[in-house]
């Protein structure tokens, strides 16, 4: 290198280190630098970012900035920005996925996924999923959290993510929250939109959601589906192979002979049933005592009657309520309470079964 000339090859070493902030690769690994130029003291680094409009171009600037700030005879740097094209786009998408694009999901992109399930609405389904999810993460795993309830989603306010996600070249970049990539139809419409599709149209959103989001080799994708065996539960079911199924009850009779119907789904597919979780299961009162508000028994009874483990039994909690609605999921307090603790118990036993 000549006496005052600055060093290309340190500036490309320091570009390893900055990452696109969507994709959680480095921009160099990604294709996006273009080109180096140095010329008396001030550096020029083209950048090609994967999308027209980047709404995190600023934060990739500051990033690239920051990285080559201290080294040796820079003066100035500039940064220009362009755009990839759409075959540039397309290899990029081959490289995330390792596949074509057009393929369906394939689970050499996420280790194991985990379908939580109920009989009937209203037991605590998505909370039970955001909370083992959040359990997951706690513990070090890649995870993310798929929510196929089209029609009644609520994944994207207990969780604490809000925005739309990136599209490239018909992949979809999941959002994230708590280090947990996320995927919901409720950033795609507003909360208070109502979702009127018949069949058809909901079969391709969730297969959209399944083959066209960039999930990054997740240890764990929980995917929240909708309340019993209908439509959504079939596209799943038909999608994914050699999958594993939580089963979401509470301690009342209704709900649980309700949710045994689920064993129907799975005699017909490749489901592995990991067991059954008793949300509601009981509330601590300020004594200790425990008081069995809506009943006693129904996770036991489901578990016999479908010959898999009882996982745990989730007690009623204000702090689980407050946590869904401020979107901070009560397993990821450093305040440990009963339902806190056993969400992670349950999400243990999970990762036990699972591998």
């Amino acid at each position: 290198m000549a006496k005052g000339k600055i060093d290309t090859e340190l500036v490309m070493s320091r570009l390893r280190d900055v990452n696109d902030p969507e994709l959680n690769r480095s921009i160099v690994e990604l294709g996006m630098v273009e080109k180096i130029e140095a010329k008396r003291g001030r550096l020029i680094i083209k950048i090609k970012l994967t999308i027209s409009g980047c709404p995190l171009k600023n934060r990739i600037q500051n990033d690239i900035e920051k990285a080559v700030s201290d080294i040796p005879r820079i003066e100035e740097v500039k940064i220009e920005f362009s755009t990839m094209t759409d075959e540039e786009r397309k290899n990029l998408t081959k490289q995330l996925k390792g596949k074509d694009p057009s393929e369906s999901f394939a689970k050499k992109n996420v280790r194991n996924v985990i379908l939580v399930a109920s009989g009937k609405g209203g037991v605590g389904k998505s909370t039970v999923t955001i909370n083992l999810a959040a359990a997951a993460a706690r513990k070090g795993f890649k995870v993310g959290v798929l929510d196929a309830d089209i029609y009644g989603f609520s994944i994207p306010r207990m969780m604490g993510a809000q925005g739309k996600p990136t599209v490239i070249d018909n992949t979809i970049i999941p959002l994230e929250s708590h280090g947990i990539k996320i995927i919901s139809m409720g950033f795609f419409i507003d909360e208070t939109e109502s979702v009127i599709w018949r069949g058809p149209l909901v079969h391709k959103a969730v297969t959209q959601f399944l083959s066209d989001v960039y999930w990054d080799n997740l240890d764990y994708l929980f995917i929240d589906l909708p309340p019993g065996t209908g439509d959504v539960a079939l596209s799943v079911a038909n999608t994914v192979r050699g999958v594993n199924c939580i089963l979401v009850t509470t301690p009342q009779p209704g709900a649980y002979m309700v949710a045994s119907r689920i064993g129907q789904l799975v005699d017909k597919f490749d489901i592995k049933m990991l067991g059954v979780v008793e949300n509601m299961s009981y509330f601590l009162a300020p004594d200790g005592n425990k008081e069995y508000i809506f009943g006693i028994g129904g996770g036991t009874e489901l578990s016999e009657r479908m010959n898999i483990p009882l996982l745990g039994r989730i007690p009623l909690e204000t702090a689980i309520r407050e946590g869904g609605a401020l979107g901070q999921p009560v397993a990821l307090s450093d305040n440990c309470t009963p339902a806190s603790e056993e969400f992670r118990k349950i999400a243990e036993k999970v990762i036990a079964a699972t591998g």
